[in-house]
């Protein structure tokens, strides 16, 4: 079991989740000549269930923890928050009643490694013997042991694994051929649309759920590609890599956390889409490991203050705050600055939806991509490359105050600026490569303040365009400023990296450093 804090509640993340048919707008009840009508429940699951439990498999994994160095036998200290007076109190309290020989305490012994186990569930995908799971269900096991429905037990293998998705494919061998699940399409599942679940909560075998679809689309911030169904469905512990299912019988979703303040279900759970997982399952079951499309951009989301300063109607799309270099965004021209609208013909409303768009596209297949740039569309073409494993962060920036010349005051603002002269780059720490104009100092209250700049941080771009000096900087707000906008837009580079920051002009603060 995995848990997360939130607000107020956790997020737990359980090690096996029950699957639960679910009833969708194109189900068995519903009829398309009525979309919005209400359905009723039907009279009993019974039959459903009878047909699609033998698909359903529970997962036990164990594995082996290393005792650390300092670990010795005896009573273990309770869980308490770091820094509790209780926790030194045990600590303290177990020390005094170490067993002790005749010539006082024992010398030190190294623990023994111990053994853990976790429950998990899973549905059979193929009659061969290809299972489909939770990633954090078998995540670190020494040995995977699958139990179907008729109580056989078969030794499991990992085929393999994606933590960014949280999937993971098994594979058995079985003496005859199994009953395989279908996925079906969970695009066409609506809010309020019969759900059933089957699963393995607390160890306890097959146990069959049944609830509606609570919501589509959910983040919650588990990943870069949440887009997560939300359903009532009862999804306890033991209920990870379940599926859920709809009124047809096909898998809409694998579902993968609850939120609860207790560990057990209050009727919000989470499925990762089949439509999602069905492509990632490809790509484990053909390389081993999920193979991604890559643009090769950093993104942020569009605000209404940066849609209005670029002259965009609507804050849509995903702004690009940097291009890797030599990667497929440069090839295709895109910059610094512009806002992706549509990726491949699917329009892009916020930040979140193009990682999705850009991953689910073939490696080497080339896209159309458009564009919000200098106030009119454009659209180019650009051929994915594939995701790398690791990406590489951005040098921190050590703050504090600038000396030396004296900065340049943009008081509507509440910056001073500074160019970036060989004691300012020694002062930031900052490279012989690096353009732009250094932030000398912000003023408490201002804009620039409420946007999170601070000394050190260095401007790079005033709307869309280079700026190499603090004359560059203030010529470009003076224009702006003409043009009756009410922010202007940055392009700011620190130590978490490059990303636009719109700035109001709707006032003049106080002079940065002094009372107003």
């Amino acid at each position: 079991m995995r848990s997360v804090r939130t607000r107020p509640l956790h997020l737990l993340i359980a090690l096996s989740v029950a699957a639960a048919p679910v009833v969708t707008a194109t189900g068995i009840l519903a009829a398309a000549s009525a979309p919005a009508m209400a359905r009723t429940a039907p009279e009993s699951f019974a039959d459903l269930a009878a047909k699609l439990q033998p698909s359903v498999v529970n997962i036990s994994s164990s594995s082996t923890i290393q005792a650390r160095g300092g670990d010795r036998p005896g009573p273990e200290i309770p869980m308490f928050p770091p820094g509790s007076p209780f926790e030194q109190f045990f600590k303290d309290f177990l020390e005094r009643n170490r067993p002790q020989g005749r010539g006082g305490p024992q010398p030190q012994q190294p623990a023994p490694d111990r053994k853990t186990q976790s429950l998990g569930s899973g549905f059979i995908i193929d009659a061969s013997g290809l299972i489909v799971t939770n990633n954090h269900v078998i995540d670190g096991a020494d040995e995977i042991t699958v139990t179907l429905s008729d109580n056989t037990t078969l030794k499991a293998e990992l085929v393999g694994k994606d933590e960014r998705v949280d999937v993971a494919l098994l594979r058995v061998k079985p003496d005859k051929p199994l009953v395989a699940a279908s996925f079906g399409d969970s695009d066409t599942a609506r809010v309020g649309d019969w759900v059933l679940a089957i699963g393995n909560p607390f160890g306890l075998g097959g146990t069959v759920t049944a609830g509606i679809v609570s919501a589509r689309g959910r983040d919650i911030r588990s990943g870069p590609y949440d887009d997560f169904i939300q359903t009532d469905a009862a999804i306890n512990r033991g209920n990870s890599g379940g599926p859920l299912f709809n009124m047809n019988g096909d898998v809409i979703g694998i579902n993968t956390a609850i939120y609860s303040p207790s560990g057990g279900s209050i009727g919000i759970g989470f499925s990762i889409p089949a439509n999602m997982a069905k492509n990632v399952v490809a790509q484990l079951k053909e390389f081993g490991k999920a193979r991604r499309g890559w643009l090769g951009v950093r993104i942020q989301q569009v605000t209404p203050d940066i849609a209005e300063s670029l002259g965009l109607k609507e804050p849509i799309g995903a702004m690009v705050a940097g291009v890797n270099e030599g990667g497929p965004a440069e090839s295709a021209k895109i910059r610094n600055g512009d806002i992706i609208t549509k990726f491949n013909g699917q329009d892009v409303k916020e930040m979140k939806n193009l990682p999705r768009l850009v991953a689910e596209t073939a490696i080497g297949q080339e896209v159309p991509v458009t564009l919000w740039r200098d106030g009119h569309e454009v659209t180019v073409q650009a051929k994915l490359g594939e995701l790398p494993d690791d990406q590489k962060v951005a040098a921190g920036v050590a703050p504090g105050k600038m000396e030396g010349a004296k900065p340049t005051e943009i008081a509507s603002l509440g910056l001073q600026l500074s160019a970036l002269t060989p004691e300012n780059r020694d002062r930031f720490q900052l490279s012989p490569e690096q353009k732009g104009v250094v932030i000398a100092d912000v003023a408490a209250n201002s804009s620039a303040a409420e946007r999170g700049l601070k000394p050190g941080d260095v401007i790079l771009e005033v709307q869309q365009e280079a700026v190499n000096s603090p004359a560059d900087v203030q010529a470009r707000v003076e224009t702006v400023r003409k043009q009756n906008r009410k922010s202007v837009l940055m392009l700011v580079q620190s130590g978490d990296g490059l990303r636009w920051v719109p700035l109001s002009l709707a006032s003049v603060p106080s002079k940065p450093g002094k009372p107003g």
